[in-house]
């Protein structure tokens, strides 16, 4: 059985997190790799945002009703996961340290530069919508590679990472494993072009390169504990710590390249369904969102 049939269908788990006693530096000791992650909170609600706004757009061209019930599930999981990291930027600025700078770069990425053109209606407003569609895909398989990634590490642990924050990035990770086939399936579906696949595969990985270092760089520049020069960031503190277990490795990203870029690939060949359900079960957040969801039904069966 394949992991597409296996798998229930999708469905945003309406999470909530309390951050008060999570600190600014919440993997202890290591203001890097607190802060190379920590760019997930100012990169992702507005990109997931922008997901959410492109597939409200690409629903009308949907023909297979298994896809578009995926395509709605991913839009419902995309939402939460905006809504739960926008909610860490308070938390950021309670403790000295304010994003506006670089998110409202971010925001004007995705509203300005890849938002809505003015385009009149036929050949060349669709372009644009099947090269966002595209885009999201590439973007896709990088969520999924990070999902996967941070299910695995184990070192985040060792390291005595927060447990809330942990909690947040491996609910997130695992629902990006959960759904990591139906942006590439909704890209095959209304347009698949392989000459697409690689151009905006290429843009995507530029544009999150380039981001995710001036982010990185951003937080260790501007975070108020760091002093006399102690709050730069550089590529060998990050090769270093890909080698710890707590961030990715150069190698390991560089390997997931030919695997999008191949014409056999597939999402499903990523990550484990079975391990990211296994985690949705048991995570702290996950569990307090269904009991919180099936209070009304017990409250309206007691009353019966």
């Amino acid at each position: 059985m394949s992991n597409k049939q296996a798998q229930a269908p999708l469905k945003a788990r309406k999470v909530s997190f309390a951050w008060e006693e999570t600190p600014l530096h919440w993997i202890p000791g290591d203001p890097f790799t607190t802060h190379t992650i920590n760019v997930l909170h100012l990169l992702l609600p507005a990109g997931e945002r922008w997901f959410v706004h492109v597939y409200k757009q690409v629903l009308p061209y949907i023909k297979d009703e298994r896809l578009r019930a995926d395509v709605i599930g991913f839009i419902g999981q995309e939402a939460m996961h905006s809504q739960a990291h926008d909610e860490v930027l308070p938390h950021l600025r309670e403790q000295g340290l304010d994003p506006t700078p670089y998110t409202a770069q971010v925001d004007w990425l995705f509203e300005k530069l890849l938002g809505d053109r003015t385009l009149p209606p036929g050949k060349a407003r669709e372009w644009w919508l099947m090269e966002r569609v595209a885009t999201i895909a590439a973007i896709e398989h990088y969520t999924a590679f990070l999902g996967n990634w941070v299910l695995n590490a184990d070192a985040l642990d060792r390291r005595g990472a927060d447990p809330t924050m942990l909690d947040l990035l491996r609910w997130h990770g695992a629902e990006e494993v959960e759904h990591r086939s139906v942006a590439f399936d909704l890209f095959l579906h209304v347009d698949g072009g392989y000459r697409r696949r690689v151009r905006t595969w290429a843009a995507a990985f530029g544009a999150l390169v380039f981001l995710w270092q001036r982010g990185v760089r951003f937080f260790m520049a501007n975070d108020p504990t760091l002093v006399g020069g102690s709050g730069k960031a550089s590529v060998r503190e990050f090769l270093a710590k890909g080698r710890e277990g707590v961030l990715p490795t150069t190698g390991a990203m560089a390997r997931s390249i030919p695997r999008y870029l191949s014409r056999a690939y597939h999402p499903s060949q990523e990550g484990s369904t079975r391990q990211a359900l296994a985690y949705l079960a048991a995570s702290p957040a996950a569990l307090a969102a269904e009991a919180r969801e099936q209070a009304p039904e017990v409250r309206a069966k007691g009353a019966a």
